[in-house]
């Protein structure tokens, strides 16, 4: 097995499991009403996501510090409230409604950047990987210049947001990179142009 392979997936099973240790801390509580997130936008309150991405800004670092990736170089972010009420903005103005799990399925992304050689081991070891450790599901996304594979953490439960990871080919990552500023660029100016709610 490929050294990066091995470290690739021991990020996914380390993601899998903060996943679950901190949506059961989070949820099963009883600190913290827990919400259908197979509902859709509509039905599941903003407040409701928005605490989560709070609760989660602030407590990410704690689970990260003893999670077994010390020796892997990836990268992280917890989605800023600014960009989950563009895409809820976004998908509210869609005729067809989805669920909250499909649609906020990045409050957390991590994403890890690796050589050619070792994205084609890593995609041909994804499924085993998925049943392995029960990951929601992974596609390769090929869209305007974007290339990457996003993997999907859920730990079988509606009531947990989905986490994302991407794996990227390094020789992707500057377009991926140009196509990202681009997207943010167009996030920056629609949210310029709404009215001040003050």
């Amino acid at each position: 097995m490929s050294d990066n392979l091995e470290k690739t997936e021991r990020l996914i099973r380390e993601i899998n499991l903060i996943h679950a240790k901190y949506s059961q801390d989070y949820f099963e509580t009883g600190k913290v009403q827990k919400v259908n997130l197979s509902r859709t936008l509509k039905n599941v309150p903003i407040e409701h996501i928005l605490s989560y991405r709070l609760n989660l800004h602030e407590a990410i670092n704690d689970y990260l510090l003893f999670a077994d990736t010390k020796d892997i170089a990836f990268y992280y972010r917890v989605k800023t409230s600014e960009s989950i009420h563009a895409k809820i903005a976004r998908y509210l103005a869609r005729q067809n409604q989805y669920p909250v799990n499909n649609i906020l399925n990045d409050i957390f992304g991590a994403r890890i950047v690796l050589p050619s050689a070792d994205i084609a081991l890593i995609l041909d070891k994804l499924d085993e990987f998925k049943e392995k450790y029960g990951l929601k599901n992974w596609y390769l996304r090929d869209v305007d210049g974007y290339i990457g594979i996003h993997v999907y953490f859920k730990n079988a439960s509606n009531f947990y947001y989905p986490w994302e990871l991407q794996i990227w080919d390094e020789s992707d990552a500057l377009t991926n990179i140009q196509n990202h500023i681009a997207y943010k660029r167009d996030f920056v100016k629609q949210e310029s142009h709404e009215p001040s709610q003050t």
